[in-house]
């Protein structure tokens, strides 16, 4: 859980950006996170007049930089637009966001997965995400009365294999890496293609009584299709309880209101009743079948701007 941000901004962006940054300040303060400030002098100037050999200590003593020998803080975001700055915390293993604006064009930060270009478009939300992106913390979705909805993370593994062992499951869907190494690969590389660069992807499903995994369900994107798309699965032993209708539902409404979708498609495979059954239920329409490599699938869609919106978010 992120609890506090500290800003290392250079003088002169510090002034320009007085009101965008305290507006942030402000916000993020509103949602309890402690925030801390310190003013860096400029890059440039400083490696020119130490050169290769300018320690982390020189940088402190002589631009009072702050927090960069702190103790370990696990729930800390650094954000800063001094390349020298986010070299040194990032070599001291903390999560560092760049900040990258008209003043410093010139500077590189090698290695960063995310910058800030517009500070005036950032909130406490966008922080927040950023840390748990870096920190590799899986974002909670959203709740339903019985489900979790939360990015799926390698800890998932094995309940995923024991889900998807059923004959039933792997009937009409694509089954996961007979390698469990592989698997645990694929989950890593989808954080990060899917989770970091949409934002939503395929989400892990857990039942709110005991924790334990009970499926996937989320909206991803099919080549040749121009529509974002529905997918889910429930285990065996939780079927027909109402749990695939319950998170479905509160998906679509998350996929309408929450990320901007006007509308959702679904790819069932012909002869799979329960799914096409499923999607009747939540209100798809029927749109013909629609065949990829050699197999037929019906092609449900849905306009998402409903004002009779079923979900059971709660």
């Amino acid at each position: 859980m992120l609890r506090k941000v500290v800003f290392a901004l250079r003088d002169r962006t510090g002034n320009r950006l007085q009101l965008s940054l305290c507006s942030l300040i402000h916000d993020l303060k509103q949602h309890g996170i402690e925030v801390a400030y310190a003013i860096c002098l400029e890059d440039k100037v400083h490696m020119e007049q130490c050169g290769a050999a300018c320690s982390e200590e020189c940088l402190l003593r002589k631009y009072g930089s702050i927090c960069a020998m702190e103790q370990e803080e696990p729930d800390t975001l650094y954000i800063t637009d001094s390349s020298v700055q986010y070299r040194i915390w990032r070599q001291h293993g903390k999560y560092v966001l760049p900040y990258k604006h008209q003043w410093n064009q010139e500077d590189t930060f090698d290695g960063a997965e995310y910058i800030i270009e517009s500070l005036e478009e950032v909130d406490h939300e966008v922080v927040d995400m950023a840390y748990r992106r870096l920190a590799g913390i899986p974002w909670e979705i959203f709740k339903t009365e019985r489900c979790i909805v939360r990015e799926t993370i390698v800890e998932d593994v094995d309940s995923l294999y024991e889900i998807y062992k059923e004959p039933a499951i792997t009937e009409y869907m694509e089954d996961l890496y007979k390698d469990r190494d592989e698997e645990i690969a694929y989950i890593k590389d989808y954080r990060r293609r899917m989770y970091g660069f949409y934002g939503y992807g395929i989400w892990s499903i857990l039942n709110r009584q005991d924790g334990k995994v009970i499926g996937r369900a989320g909206i991803s994107w099919r080549e040749e299709f121009d529509v974002p798309e529905l997918g889910f699965v429930i285990g065996v032993p939780w079927q027909k309880q109402g749990y695939a209708y319950e998170v479905c539902s509160a998906i679509l409404n998350y996929a309408w209101k929450d990320i901007g979708f006007k509308q959702i498609q679904a790819l069932v495979m012909e002869h799979n009743e329960k799914s096409a059954a499923l999607c009747r239920k939540l209100g798809f329409e029927d749109n013909g079948i629609t065949v990829l490599e050699n197999v037929r699938y019906i092609l449900y869609k849905m306009q998402l701007n409903r004002a009779d919106s079923k979900s059971t978010v709660v």
